[in-house]
């Protein structure tokens, strides 16, 4: 089973879009660097701004861009689950590939908004 922890918009200045949604949200950020900042929805969802420019490493992203992630216990599970979503039909945009904050991959919905499922021990 997936657990939904966090809604990523792809922005063009993380620390100025962490600002705006900290001031707007009325909650602080956990997290703030010129490639991603972070603040709490609620206790268990967070808000990921991340830099339009790194959030693709085929460059293919701009600000405006969205997606959403699930958290999957560990990177054994991760990788079954891109299998199964492989065998399912699903569109996988990146496949399993480590990155700073775990190891991810990524999928699209019918519209093309991204789903992305990470293993994730930094939190």
């Amino acid at each position: 089973m997936l657990k939904f922890d966090m809604v990523v918009l792809h922005v063009a200045d993380p620390v100025a879009s962490g600002a705006f949604y900290s001031a707007l949200l009325e909650r602080p950020l956990v997290q703030s660097n010129p490639v991603f900042s972070m603040l709490p929805l609620s206790d268990s969802v967070l808000l990921g701004l991340w830099a339009a420019s790194e959030a693709d490493p085929d460059g293919q992203s701009a600000p405006g861009a969205s997606e959403i992630s699930f958290n999957v216990a560990d990177r054994e599970r991760l990788v079954k689950r891109h299998a199964d979503w492989v065998a399912k039909g699903h569109k996988i945009i990146l496949d399993p590939v480590e990155m700073p904050f775990g190891h991810t991959f990524v999928a699209t919905d019918p519209d093309g908004h991204r789903v992305r499922a990470v293993a994730n021990t930094n939190r």
